[in-house]
C-alpha cells in the first residue's frame, strides 16, 4: 500500500474533528440557548382550510395526570392512527339496538347551520326551533344536534316518536358528505373542545376506573366502534367479544407488566410475551355519566397498574 494512502484515515479524522467545536461531534446545545423566536407564519385570509393540516401532528395526552407517591407520571399521548375518529367533513354511522344516528366531523355550530339550510331547501314546516338545545322539530321529524364524544365531532339524529328515520338519515349523510361540513358558525351555544369535560381516571377502593362524561348508550356505541378498530393487533390487543345487553367487552391485551417482563426476557434470552384476557364493563353512573372497569377474565391477577394503563389507552380512544 502506498505511504500516502496509509495516512488518509488519519487525515479524514482530523478533518472531521476540525469541523466540530468540541471534540469529534458538534455540540449544538448553545444553538438552542441562543435561538431567537421569529414571527409566526400568517396564511391568507381567503384560504381553503380543508387543504391545510399539520405536517407533523403531535397527539394530545388524554386522561388525568396520576400521582404515585412522590413520583409524577405523565399520561401517554394517544398513538397516531389509534382508533377511527371521524375526519373533518366526513360522516359515520353509529347504532345501538334499534337506535341509529350520524357522527359528523364538524363542530355542532357548523352542523346546525347546515341543518337549517337542509330544512329550508326542502320547505319543511318548522314546528319548534331551539338553537341553544340544538333541536329542530318539523311536522315530519325531530332533528337534533349535540357535541360528539370525539373532539371536533357532532352527533346528528333524525327521529319520529323516538324511532330513527332511515330515509332522513341517508339524505342528511349524503348532504354532509357532499358539502364537507363547511357551513359557517351559527348561534348554537355549545361547549368548545377545550372547555369540554374529558374522560378521567379515578380510584375507588384501590381500583382504577374510567369516568366518562357521557350517557351509557352513547358511550357504548362509540367505545364499540373504537375498540373494533383499534383492538385489532394480533398478540398485542384484540377485541374478542362484546355483550350489548351487559354493556361489556372481552379483550386480549398485552399488559404493561407483561410488556416489561417480555423486554427483560428478551434481554436475558428468557420466555416471551403473553396477552391477558380482560373484561371491560361499562356501567351507568348518572344521566350523563358512565364508568368503565377492567376486570380479569382468566386465571391471572390484574394489577392496579395494569388496569390503570389499559383504561388510560381506552380514554385516548374516547378523547
Amino acid at each position: 500500500m502506498s505511504s500516502a494512502l496509509k495516512w488518509m484515515p488519519l487525515v479524514a479524522t482530523l478533518a472531521l474533528a476540525g469541523c466540530a467545536r468540541d471534540g469529534y461531534f458538534d455540540d449544538r446545545r448553545a444553538d438552542y440557548v441562543d435561538a431567537e423566536e421569529s414571527a409566526p407564519l400568517v396564511l391568507p385570509e381567503g384560504r381553503d382550510t380543508r387543504r391545510y393540516r399539520d405536517a407533523m401532528p403531535v397527539p394530545e395526552a388524554t386522561g388525568a395526570f396520576v400521582s404515585q407517591g412522590e413520583e409524577f407520571r405523565v399520561p401517554p399521548p394517544r398513538a397516531l392512527g389509534a382508533g377511527s375518529g371521524v375526519e373533518p367533513g366526513a360522516v359515520a354511522r353509529r347504532e345501538v339496538g334499534d337506535r341509529r344516528w350520524l357522527v359528523v366531523g364538524a363542530e355542532p355550530s357548523a352542523v346546525w347551520s347546515e341543518l337549517e339550510r337542509f330544512v329550508e331547501e326542502r320547505e319543511l314546516e318548522v314546528v319548534r326551533r331551539d338553537a341553544s338545545a340544538g333541536e329542530l322539530v318539523t311536522s315530519q321529524a325531530r332533528l337534533s344536534v349535540r357535541p360528539g364524544l370525539q373532539r371536533g365531532a357532532s352527533e346528528l339524529r333524525c327521529e319520529q316518536d323516538g324511532a330513527p328515520l332511515e330515509g332522513c338519515l341517508r339524505a342528511l349523510a349524503r348532504r354532509f358528505e357532499a358539502r364537507g361540513a363547511t357551513a359557517s358558525a351559527s348561534s348554537l351555544g355549545v361547549q368548545r373542545p377545550e372547555d369540554r369535560v374529558r374522560p378521567r381516571l379515578t380510584r375507588e377502593g384501590g381500583e382504577w376506573r374510567l369516568a366518562v362524561p357521557f350517557d351509557l348508550e352513547r358511550t357504548w356505541a362509540e367505545l364499540s366502534y373504537q375498540l373494533e378498530s383499534d383492538f385489532a393487533v394480533a398478540g398485542r390487543r384484540e377485541l374478542v367479544a362484546r355483550d350489548a345487553q351487559a354493556h361489556a367487552f372481552v379483550v386480549d391485551y398485552l399488559t404493561l407488566s407483561e410488556r416489561s417482563a417480555g423486554l427483560l426476557g428478551a434481554l436475558t434470552s428468557l420466555g416471551g410475551e403473553a396477552p391477558q384476557r380482560i373484561r371491560l364493563v361499562l356501567e351507568a353512573a348518572g344521566p350523563e355519566q358512565s364508568v368503565l372497569r377492567a376486570l380479569p377474565a382468566d386465571e391471572r391477577e390484574l394489577s392496579a397498574e395494569d388496569r390503570r394503563e389499559l383504561l388510560e389507552r381506552v380514554a385516548g380512544l374516547l378523547g
